[in-house]
């Protein structure tokens, strides 16, 4: 594979931009997925809250691109390709819901970490290349992701796997 080169930190930051725009635009093919898997209507109403917003971000980020003029390419975000195929494992996972519930939320806060570090650093870039406005809609967009984080946390810790998963899993005496 032949390696890119990038001068400088507004090139890095336009490459950052493209990989996260294709990251959104996958997660907006795969969280219905992950609603329809949820079989806790609490855990299926946070997918379906997040694809929303998901769709909000990736207007964001073309307002981004487009204040540039950028063209966001067919850059495939890999990172995001192997968090997704770990998702699907979690969607086809066979056995007990409340298990697979889990397995759901275990790949979704996998991606909201990911999502956060990098509109962490494109946040950063943008101050620092002097994009304020850039900046602005960056950090909405990681508050909402760690609102999202939070909540996936709230449902591990929380009723859904409050119900008795663990007694399930306790062999016979």
């Amino acid at each position: 594979m032949a390696m890119k080169r990038i001068e400088s930190l507004e090139g890095l930051y336009e490459d950052q931009l493209k990989d996260v725009y294709d990251a959104e635009r996958q997660l907006v093919e795969v969280l219905p997925r992950m609603a329809q898997a949820a079989t806790s209507e609490e855990l299926r109403r946070g997918f379906e809250m997040h694809l929303d917003e998901t769709k909000t971000h990736v207007t964001r980020l073309k307002e981004i691109l487009g204040r540039h003029n950028i063209n966001p390419g067919s850059k495939k975000c890999e990172a995001m390709q192997g968090l997704i195929t770990e998702g699907e494992h979690a969607i086809n996972l066979r056995g007990n819901d409340m298990v697979r519930d889990a397995a759901l939320i275990a790949a979704a806060q996998r991606v909201e970490h990911y999502e956060i570090s990098a509109y962490g650093t494109l946040r950063a870039f943008a101050n620092h290349l002097g994009f304020g406005d850039d900046k602005e809609l960056l950090q909405k967009t990681i508050t909402e992701e760690g609102d999202a984080d939070k909540q996936l946390t709230d449902f591990a810790e929380g009723s859904l796997l409050s119900e008795g998963i663990n007694e399930m899993a306790l062999p016979a005496a």
